[in-house]
This record gives C-alpha cells, sequence and structure tokens, in this order.
C-alpha cells in the first residue's frame, strides 16, 4: 500500500512538473524540427539520395552471376559425345561469370559525381525547410508573447474601470452624481470586461497554433518570457545590400542553385561520353555433367560425376570494344538538351538571387516602416497617457462628464494596443532580416 502511494505521489509530481513547463524558444524550434512532416520526408530523400550514392559506386564493380540447371531428355538427342541418338539422358551445367566496364567515357565517373551533388542537394532542401518551420515557430512565440502583453494591458483597463465603479458608487449614494452616470460606468466595466475575454481567447489562439506546429498538448502549454527589450531607433544594417551580400553565403536556396549549375554541367559531360568508345570485359568459368539412360554401345559406361567435372572444366576470358558510329544523331542531340539544361540551371540561379534581393529590399523597406511606426506609437502613447492622468484629475472633480472621460480612456486603451502591436511588430521584421544574414541566434 505504502509502495502504490508513492507511485501515485510520484505520478502526480510528473504531471505537476509537466503542467509547470514553460517551453523556451529553442525548445519550440527544437521540438518543431523534430516532429515536423515535412523535415521527415526530407530526411527519407536524404537517405534516397544517399543510396544512390552507393548505386553508382556500385558501377565500378564487376558483376558476378552464378548459374545452374539440368535437363532430362527422351528421343533422338546428342549423347554425351555430341551424337545425336534415340536415348533418355539427362544433363545439368553450373556456370560462375561476371563482368565490368574498363571505360565507358567517363560516365560512370560523372553518374558517381552526380549522385555525390544529390546528397548536398537534399541537404539544402532540408536546410531550406529547417529555415522556414524556425521563422513560423519565431513568429507564433511572438504572437503569444503579444498577447500576453496585450492581456496585461486590458487587465490594467479593467481594474482601472472597477475601481471608477466603486469611485462612481459612492458619489452616486452621495448624491453627487445621476444614477445615469453610475451606469455608464457599470456599462463601461462591462465593456473592459469584454475586451478582457477577447485577449484572453487570442492568447488561447496563439497558444494552440504554437501547440500544434510543435505536436504538443494544448492543454497546460506555455511559453516562458523573454525580454524582447525595446526597440531601438537604430537600425541593425545600414542598408537592405549589406544584408543580400551576406544572404547569398547564407541561404540554402542559393547554394542548390549553385549545385544544379554543376549538376547540368556532368551532364553535359555524361551525354558526350556517348561519342566515346566503351571498352568491357568478360570471365566465365563452368562445367557440366552428362548421364545415358538406355542404348549404351557394349562396354561402355557412363562417366563418373568427377570424372566429367575435371573433364567439362571449362574457362572464358572476353574483351569487348564498341565504337559508336553512327546512331541516328541521338547523342547530338543529347548533348544540345544537356546544354540548354545547363542555361536554365543558370537562369534559375539569377531568378533565385533576384527573388531573394526583392525579398530583402523589401524586408529592410517593411523593417523602416515598422520602426517609424513604433516611434510613433510611442509619441501617441505618451501623449495619451497625460491626457488620460488631465482627465482623470478632471473628472474626479467633476469638471468634465464621464463621457468625455471614456473618449480620452478609449484613445488610451487604443494608443497602447497600437504601441504593443507596432513593437512586436518591429520585433519580428528585425528577426527576419537577422534570418536573411545569419545572425539571427535563438536562445
Amino acid at each position: 500500500m505504502k509502495t502504490k502511494l508513492i507511485l501515485f505521489v510520484a505520478f502526480l509530481t510528473t504531471i505537476a512538473t509537466f503542467s509547470q513547463k514553460q517551453w523556451t524558444l529553442k525548445e519550440c524550434v527544437d521540438q518543431a524540427l523534430e516532429k515536423n512532416i515535412s523535415i521527415q520526408q526530407n530526411k527519407l530523400s536524404l537517405e534516397l539520395a544517399k543510396k544512390d550514392v552507393a548505386i553508382a559506386k556500385g558501377n565500378f564493380l564487376p558483376n558476378l552471376n552464378l548459374s545452374t540447371g539440368g535437363r532430362f531428355n527422351a528421343g533422338l538427342s546428342s549423347d554425351e559425345n555430341g551424337v545425336l541418338k534415340n536415348t533418355n539422358n539427362f544433363s545439368s551445367s553450373l556456370s560462375l561469370s561476371g563482368g565490368g566496364i574498363i571505360f565507358n567515357g567517363f560516365r560512370n565517373t560523372n553518374t558517381y559525381k552526380q549522385a555525390q551533388l544529390g546528397v548536398a542537394s537534399s541537404l539544402l532542401d532540408l536546410k531550406k525547410i529547417e529555415n522556414d518551420i524556425s521563422l513560423f515557430v519565431v513568429n507564433g512565440y511572438l504572437n503569444i508573447l503579444f498577447a500576453k502583453e496585450n492581456l496585461n494591458a486590458v487587465k490594467v483597463q479593467y481594474e482601472i474601470s472597477k475601481k471608477q465603479i466603486e469611485a462612481a458608487e459612492s458619489r452616486f449614494n452621495s448624491g453627487v452624481i445621476a444614477k445615469g452616470e453610475l451606469l455608464n460606468t457599470q456599462s463601461t466595466a462591462a465593456t473592459d470586461l469584454q475586451n478582457v475575454i477577447a485577449q484572453e481567447n487570442a492568447l488561447d489562439l496563439a497558444l494552440l497554433n504554437l501547440a500544434q506546429l510543435l505536436q504538443v498538448p494544448v492543454q497546460n502549454f506555455d511559453i516562458a518570457s523573454i525580454d524582447v527589450g525595446t526597440p531601438t531607433s537604430t537600425l541593425l544594417f545600414k542598408n537592405s545590400d549589406d544584408v543580400y551580400q551576406k544572404s547569398l553565403e547564407e541561404m540554402p536556396e542559393i547554394e542548390r542553385a549553385k549545385l544544379a549549375i554543376e549538376n547540368a554541367d556532368l551532364n553535359i559531360d555524361i551525354s558526350k561520353g556517348a561519342f566515346l568508345p566503351t571498352l568491357s570485359y568478360s570471365l566465365s568459368s563452368g562445367n557440366s555433367y552428362y548421364h545415358q539412360f538406355n542404348n549404351l554401345l557394349p562396354n561402355q559406361t557412363n562417366s563418373s560425376f568427377f570424372a566429367q567435372f575435371e573433364d567439362r572444366l571449362q574457362h572464358g576470358l572476353g574483351i569487348s570494344l564498341s565504337i559508336p558510329i553512327f546512331n541516328r544523331f541521338q547523342t547530338k542531340n543529347s548533348v544540345a538538351k544537356s546544354i540548354i539544361n545547363k542555361e536554365i540551371s543558370e537562369t534559375q540561379l539569377e531568378s533565385e538571387k533576384l527573388n531573394l534581393k526583392q525579398t530583402i529590399e523589401q524586408s529592410f523597406l517593411d523593417v523602416k516602416s515598422a520602426l517609424k511606426t513604433f516611434e510613433a506609437s510611442n509619441i501617441s502613447l505618451d501623449a495619451q497617457k497625460e491626457a488620460f492622468k488631465n482627465a482623470q484629475e478632471r473628472y474626479n472633480y467633476g469638471t468634465i462628464t464621464l463621457f468625455d472621460f471614456d473618449q480620452v480612456r478609449t484613445r488610451l486603451v487604443n494608443a497602447e494596443a497600437t504601441m504593443i502591436r507596432s513593437k512586436y511588430d518591429y520585433v519580428f521584421k528585425t528577426k527576419v532580416l537577422q534570418f536573411y544574414s545569419g545572425e539571427l541566434i535563438l536562445e
């Protein structure tokens, strides 16, 4: 009984520990990279590419085959000496044969190099997917932090509203204000409570989105708070070209496009290899056994298995040279197609560079715009705080109506929401630029 109690307490402790776990950004990224199905599929593609390397490597080795067979004949057939007779006999054979390529225009060598490029390309494809997933996680993580900060802001407003109700009730009981003003104060508090509920739902949705991305239970899921800091008015990068030059060395899609050109070069060499002769060799070793059941000559007997094995043993070595002369211009056109495919790969590289440059230019412009929005929202929030402080004093002294006071408070709430939204928008867009420059560190 005591043992069961200890196990039960340990189980509850484990559950409590898990429920209290707060995921760090790095843990979220690692979990997403481990569980994402697209990444798992790409890893399988990488394994296939490695098998292509093994297959291409095997082309350098000779093939070796062992074959055997037996046959029973009745009627007119060859005897042991090859003479046609009306006999019943049994014959069998055993042979070992092999062969390989000595030279085939370097096609095996270039195919092996292509397979190695395939592995490198698959690794870059995997890195591209991992980069995309990492950005999704960062965005989801910041959305939760944004929702939490927004929720805290509306909770503060709701607490202010509750205190105003208490003050309004006291003033109403003293006969200072009419009942309508008290009802308006209660109505404002109810609206603020609705805002709290709406932001709680927004936070739950943000948590759900990230939990689904990580493929973990959403119940009790939470993240660790991180200090995103106060955005600085100084941009991390002077211009978009600085980021672009760094991204050319960091982004896997650029390296992937370069490998495609190398692959196209190898395709050209493989196609040209068909113009060259092919030299191959063959090796063989075999034996046979023959047994005649009837119509044997006087004093004739079947040789023993071991005697036939020694007499019928054969070995062979062959060399074959195939020189292409004319194949209906197939090789010529194949080379031409390979050259065109290389030009397509080269244009694809330029297209990738152009897309990357345009994306970074847009991201840099987005950061500048987000910074301006954040600075403007801070100025607006400071002004609204002063206006609210002044309005609160005037309302307490009864110099302005509740309607006017609520108008000021609504502008303050909106200014706070705008500032929070613009801050996280600026932070995320800055992270995007850091990502393209290879300077994004996930902690």
